[in-house]
């Protein structure tokens, strides 16, 4: 049973590798373009490691991309034609520069770098077997521990070590890694954290998401599969599958929330899916209204599916301010409520005088929803209907996606009708889980553990 006040849901961040054909080619900013096309997954801290016949260079700060790599001599330092890039989005206590990414590892006559995107479920164990092995840690995050386990195993060839490591780490992960003149891809064997492959005139891209490969004019090729290893170098992609012996998993919560609409992940249109689950929230729980609305961004596609079903009007009724970060991670209270006045404005125009139906991507602790109401109301909506895309968010995420302590997620300590009233909505309706899986194109190839609490490996359990 997972432990109520631990239960706490980890990083998010975003992942690009760059492969050049020609050494002279450096790939610094192509990697920039990509990172910025990928800011929505970590805006905490930026970082790009190149990588010159072997040899690393690296800078990396805290900021978004723009900030971290506002001054163009930035670039002139990053010099060669493989490498790459990430952005992180850390919880509380888990931020700074020393933990920005990618790392570097220097073993004997060889240099990685690395970048990783999920979380390990089995990191501290991992750790104190490192560090009873002599090894020295310079940040606190999972990603150091795979750096280190695959540098100890090099002897045996960098795709063996990768082999091995992958062998004993558990959780979610899609790791890019650069060493002598190679681009590697790795996906965990649930294949819970995206990364696809693309090809450029030049060489070839591996990414989170697939418009960070648009930003830099790659064309799709495919996704990495559950558990595969690619290697790029001058004899083009090899790939390289394990034993997984698990089915794959890939987690929901990217279409329904991370993910960027115009991305596709594993096949399915982020956007479509979302306009799915809004047209199905409309057959499930209809109403008599006058105008959708949804909340920027990720609630948008929803709102227009759940308009078009029900034939209600869809409008622009909540302007969002682009350059304030998610509400529901602030430290207190007091700031998450100041942080959703300020990051999203109501259209009154849209609002004044009519029965609104509001259509969110999740609730998760209620404080933005209670919010969202409380001013449809002060502008003069006559009625306002809540609609959420997803089923009630119950359980914690220890895979890389980063929600309060469980005791915090509403939906743990009270029910529907519950919500209802702390939020002042006149109803409240949740997509159901069969819903939600309809609208990604169904089957149990989907992780729901934030949803049902069944998650695909043992988690930790902490007193």
């Amino acid at each position: 049973m997972t432990n109520l006040y631990n239960d706490k849901l980890k990083d998010e961040c975003g992942v690009i590798g760059v492969y050049n054909r020609e050494i002279n080619q450096d790939c610094a900013e192509e990697i920039y373009y990509g990172l910025y096309a990928l800011q929505h997954r970590g805006q905490e801290s930026a970082g790009i490691a190149t990588n010159l016949e072997g040899k690393i260079f690296t800078y990396k700060n805290q900021g978004l991309v723009s900030d971290v790599f506002e001054d163009p001599d930035d670039f002139g330092e990053l010099l060669g034609n493989i490498g790459i890039g990430h952005v992180r989005y850390a919880t509380s206590g888990g931020g700074g520069v020393t933990n920005a990414q990618p790392l570097i590892v220097n073993y004997k006559n060889s240099h990685i770098a690395l970048a990783h995107n999920g979380n390990l479920v089995n990191a501290s164990a991992l750790r104190d077997m490192l560090e009873d092995g002599g090894v020295v840690f310079q940040t606190n995050v999972d990603t150091e521990v795979i750096v280190n386990l695959i540098a100890r195993s090099l002897k045996n060839g960098i795709v063996e070590s990768i082999k091995r490591v992958a062998e004993i780490i558990r959780g979610a992960y899609a790791l890019v890694i650069t060493t002598e003149n190679k681009l590697i891809g790795l996906r965990d064997p649930y294949g819970l954290r995206p990364l696809c492959l693309g090809e450029t005139e030049n060489g070839y891209v591996l990414a989170s998401e697939t418009c960070a490969l648009d930003a830099i004019g790659a064309k799709y090729v495919r996704d990495i599969e559950n558990g595969e290893i690619v290697v790029i170098n001058g004899d083009g992609v090899q790939s390289y599958r394990q034993n997984t012996w698990v089915k794959k998993r890939l987690c929901i919560f990217e279409l329904i929330y991370f993910a960027r609409p115009d991305s596709r992940i594993d096949g399915i249109s982020v956007y479509q899916s979302r306009h799915n689950a809004g047209a199905t929230l409309a057959r499930e729980y209809p109403v008599d209204a006058d105008v959708v609305i949804g909340v920027p961004d990720s609630g948008v596609p929803a709102a227009i599916g759940y308009a078009k079903e029900s034939g209600i009007p869809y409008e622009i009724g909540l302007i969002k301010n682009k350059y304030i970060g998610r509400t529901f991670i602030q430290p207190n209270q007091r700031q998450r409520e100041q942080g959703v006045r300020i990051k999203l404005n109501v259209l009154k125009e849209n609002i004044e005088g009519k029965r609104v139906v509001i259509v969110d991507d999740s609730i998760v602790r209620g404080t933005t929803s209670r919010r969202l109401v409380e001013i449809l109301r002060e502008v003069g909506a006559k009625e306002v209907h809540f609609r959420v895309s997803s089923p009630p968010v119950k359980h914690g995420c220890h895979f890389g996606i980063d929600t309060p302590y469980r005791d915090h997620l509403i939906a743990t300590r009270h029910d529907v009708e519950e919500i209802r009233q702390i939020i002042d909505a006149d109803t409240l309706g949740y997509l159901s889980t069969e819903g939600m899986v309809d609208s990604v194109g169904g089957g149990d190839l989907y992780c729901k553990a934030c949803f049902d609490g069944d998650y695909p490996m043992e988690v930790p359990v902490e007193d």
